[in-house]
């Protein structure tokens, strides 16, 4: 049961006033019990947190994936300067020259803008030198880890999606705003969101549904901690592919359900690679053959995975927060 329930969390959790009684209620348990396991894979860190997940561009934030080159002895300043951006929600170390990789989005009134922002951080860290590799396409975004394992390797992914008109208007933003927090493993997890809107459950849940038929929430869900949960051996992957066949070839990637994230990035003369997959296994074993497999039907020039070596920052950006003008504040009194 812990399994299954761990997967739904991560899928489909339920807009609704008690939602762990309606996952009960699909599990045939209780409420209760349900919340129990829960709390206890909480309480082991299984489980980073359970909330809406909010589409950065889509509310209006410019985003990329960065990478440094940092000396090996500059690496903790380099760590400290660049998760101090409120706007970098990722940041790893990886086993390449380019050795520090950070996902970085700023807010349209940004003063400084994303590539400002990034030459700022890049000085401040003593980077060497930089890449900025933000998405040409994106094929698949959707961390869904299925604990027991099993089951098909594959999965249909689909790419077209419609999403209906929403305005961004104060209301909204404010729902948003509030929305974001990590729901406490309660009977009633939405309550204090709600009375500090001043609106009744009717209409928030109505607004986050239609958040979620525009796009702007990809959807509300349970994150869970990747190696907490067994997943010890994640890899970016990184492939040279043809550019005529990089949108088919980034098709066929995203339906490994070992693949959670599958996008296009430029390249560069330093830095070949156009395909980007997120590769996760349980061993580096079950990784190295799901990249095999996926190596047999993607046509590529060259691959290199590129395992994670330490973890320095992965929380969710605080959306319609002060805490990016008071960053470039702070930072234009040095500037």
């Amino acid at each position: 049961m812990k399994s299954e329930l761990l997967y739904m969390i991560q899928n489909d959790f339920p807009l609704t006033i008690r939602p762990f009684k309606v996952l009960a209620d699909r599990l045939s348990s209780s409420e209760e019990r349900v919340l129990e396991i829960l709390r206890e894979e909480k309480e082991n860190r299984v489980i980073r947190q359970i909330s809406p997940i909010y589409d950065t561009k889509r509310l209006g934030y410019s985003s990329t994936l960065v990478s440094f080159k940092i000396r090996k002895e500059d690496i903790s300043d380099a760590v400290k300067i660049i998760n101090s951006h409120p706007g970098v929600s990722h940041n790893y170390e990886r086993e390449h020259p380019f050795n520090i990789w950070f996902t970085l989005a700023v807010p349209s009134d940004s003063k400084f803008g994303l590539e400002g922002t990034i030459k700022i951080l890049a000085k401040e860290s003593r980077a060497i030198e930089y890449i900025i590799l933000p998405t040409i396409k994106m094929f698949k975004i959707a961390v869904k880890l299925n604990v027991s394992g099993g089951g098909d390797k594959r999965e249909r992914v689909s790419h077209k999606r419609r999403f209906k008109k929403i305005e961004l208007d104060s209301r909204v933003k404010e729902i948003i705003a509030l929305s974001q927090v990590d729901i406490p493993l309660v009977e009633e997890p939405f309550k204090d969101t709600v009375e500090k809107l001043n609106m009744d459950y009717d209409e928030f849940f109505a607004t986050l549904n239609r958040l979620k038929e525009a796009g702007v929430m990809r959807r509300f869900a349970g994150i869970l901690n990747h190696k907490r949960a067994g997943f010890n051996a994640n890899a970016m992957v990184v492939w040279d592919i043809d550019d005529s066949i990089a949108e088919e070839m980034g098709r066929v990637a995203s339906s490994f359900k070992a693949v959670s994230h599958c996008y296009l990035r430029p390249r560069y003369q330093k830095w070949p690679y156009n395909l980007f997959t997120m590769v996760h296994g349980k061993s580096p074993e079950e990784t190295n053959s799901t990249i095999s497999d996926m190596a047999k039907e993607i046509k590529h020039f060259a691959r290199r995975p590129l395992y994670s070596t330490k973890e320095f920052k992965k929380v969710r950006i605080k959306y319609f927060s002060k805490d990016f003008q008071l960053w470039e504040n702070y930072k234009d009194n040095f500037i």
